[in-house]
């Protein structure tokens, strides 16, 4: 009876199952759950924040509250959708001026010990190679790593190897292809496979000017897609197992690439505070790189995570040039001291003992997929 008397009206009506919709996408992410249609809720936060902030104007617009089965009905639905948007602020929240910044800015820093990096979604089918060529130049970075390059995107950037002679190429055309150009020294680099052999990873260590030595991690990820993967069980399990594997390295450290998650899922949230490597968006921005072609979707998916050992000295994110993931640009400053001035993310216990099952499942998966 409430609620055929509150939705008499047919605007009240989509508005009520507009608003249902909407808490319904903010709780599903709350159930450990690897589904991809589940953890794909994580990805659009602001969106759905927007969109319930002007159901709320609606709402109060069009609230009789002299009608009581109408305000019960009304009433409840408002506050479960407050609550949701709060939420969904909550979780965005770190990566705003509002929030102290995670990373320190340089005040004062030697070209020896910087390290910029430019990483770049390219979209394979995309042919704007031309472009991409001159974002390069206009940053001029160190290290350039470029991730879905098949075999036509090698030839193409194979002029950056007149001022970047460096490389490490895997060149695939199932979209996982990555190719790494430096114009610093790499030690020991090493293609691996962390789970599934159709998905590479970079590791390596690169030498600054000063003499000093960097460990550099590359990765792309499976997305959470019906298509690709319809569990994020080996994404999570692939971040987590480099997480783990840096945890008590205590030197110098960046891992990168096109994560195929977001800043504020738990997933990343787990990687950050089992690494312990810092953000330099916390407390500056989102940054967000996907999806270059749609305005109104857009999200961070793409990464840069270091550890204490530097502090920023600038992050960009660079024009719309043909793919449909913006490039991101970083340059850090590796100094003595920065390690006191900034506090690493860290695991409880409880967290450290979802990291493990969340390893030992996606490995679990890898062997059954396998088998």
């Amino acid at each position: 009876m409430l609620l055929q008397e509150a939705l008499s009206n047919p605007m009240k009506t989509v508005l009520v199952i507009l608003a249902l919709l909407l808490v319904i996408a903010t709780a599903l992410p709350l159930v450990r759950s690897d589904q991809w249609w589940i953890r794909i809720l994580d990805f659009p936060r602001g969106q759905i924040a927007i969109a319930g902030i002007v159901l709320i104007v609606f709402y109060l617009y069009f609230w009789d509250t002299q009608r009581v089965y109408e305000s019960v009905v009304l009433g409840l639905l408002l506050g479960l959708l407050i609550v949701a948007v709060g939420y969904q602020v909550v979780k965005m929240l770190p990566y705003t001026v509002l929030m102290p910044k995670q990373v320190l800015t340089t005040r004062s820093h030697s070209d020896d010990t910087n390290l910029s990096l430019l990483v770049a979604n390219v979209l394979m089918d995309n042919r704007a190679s031309a472009a991409f060529l001159d974002i390069v130049r206009d940053f001029d970075p160190d290290v350039i790593l470029t991730v879905e390059t098949d075999a036509w995107w090698e030839e193409a950037l194979r002029p950056l190897e007149e001022t970047h002679p460096h490389t490490l190429k895997i060149p695939l055309d199932n979209t996982y292809g990555m190719l790494l150009h430096s114009r610093l020294e790499m030690i020991d680099p090493e293609v691996r496979f962390i789970l599934k052999d159709s998905i590479p990873s970079i590791h390596m260590q690169v030498v600054l000017p000063s003499g000093d030595r960097v460990f550099m991690h590359c990765v792309h990820p499976d997305p959470p897609n019906p298509k690709y993967a319809t569990e994020t069980t080996e994404r999570d399990a692939e971040l987590l197992i480099l997480g783990r594997e840096v945890e008590k390295r205590d030197k110098p450290t960046i891992i990168a690439g096109d994560f195929n998650d977001v800043a504020w899922s738990d997933t990343t949230t787990l990687f950050q505070k089992t690494s312990g490597l810092l953000d330099p968006r916390v407390g500056r921005g989102m940054y967000t790189t996907y999806n270059a072609k749609n305005p109104l979707l857009r999200w961070p998916l793409d990464h840069v995570f270091h550890s204490d050992h530097f502090k920023l000295v600038r992050i960009a994110k660079g024009p719309a040039w043909g793919s449909d993931h913006f490039p991101v640009f970083i340059k850090l400053s590796l100094e003595p001291g920065a390690e006191a001035e900034q506090e690493e993310p860290d695991t409880n216990r409880a967290e450290g003992e979802q990291v493990d099952e969340k390893i030992e499942d996606g490995k679990q998966q890898h062997s059954e997929r396998l088998s």
